[in-house]
């Protein structure tokens, strides 16, 4: 897990009795944040920090939630460390880059393969329930946005709104999402809607 200190926004400030929890948006890295290879139709996180690479129009949208108050947190597999496909320092050095780069508060990595049956890998919603408690998050009321069914069971668990972003990928499986996104900006636009609704007068 690799975390940023941050100063809470106005938006979930403390107010003189009662305090709002915290609403976030979790986001999937890979294939959502930054381009992954795909290898016989399934996405492939890059191997080193040099190769990460933006998908258009993420760091704006990513800009956009933050100025809306929304806390950013990034929830990843990374199960090829475990397969010695990639290098601990490796995951560590891109998480590194989504921090200095991107306006991420915080990553939530869990290295476990599906054979440890770890609560925190993905489609669990381990990784989310750990970044609640420690962040004070409203699930809730928070958002999920991710490009695998594994994201968007995880988020659902969780009790979060969850946004798929649409990708050819191969998947033996298919969780039902609450909105389709075409790509972040899109996701973005409907975390904002959704969040204008809740703020209109009258609404529950």
């Amino acid at each position: 897990m690799t975390e940023r200190v941050v100063t809470p926004s106005p938006l979930t400030a403390p107010g003189p009795v009662w305090r709002a929890r915290r609403v976030a948006v979790f986001l999937d890295r890979d294939g959502t944040l930054n381009r992954a290879e795909v290898v016989d139709g399934i996405p492939r996180p890059p191997a080193e920090a040099v190769q990460l690479t933006w998908l258009p129009g993420v760091p704006t949208a990513l800009e956009r939630l933050k100025r809306a108050g929304l806390w950013l947190v990034v929830v990843t597999n990374q199960p090829d460390v475990k397969r010695g496909r990639i290098s601990l320092a490796s995951v560590e050095a891109i998480n590194a880059r989504v921090l200095a780069e991107l306006p991420v508060d915080a990553i939530e990595t869990c290295f476990h393969d599906d054979i440890d049956r770890c609560p925190c890998r993905k489609p669990r919603p381990g990784l989310l329930l750990d970044a609640a408690r420690r962040l004070d998050l409203d699930l809730a009321a928070s958002f999920l946005v991710g490009d695998r069914w594994r994201d968007i069971g995880a988020g659902r668990a969780a009790g979060c709104t969850t946004i798929w972003l649409r990708h050819p990928w191969r998947e033996e499986t298919w969780v039902p999402p609450d909105y389709e996104a075409a790509d972040m900006t899109d996701a973005a636009e409907f975390i904002l809607r959704r969040l204008a609704v809740r703020a209109a007068p009258g609404a529950p």
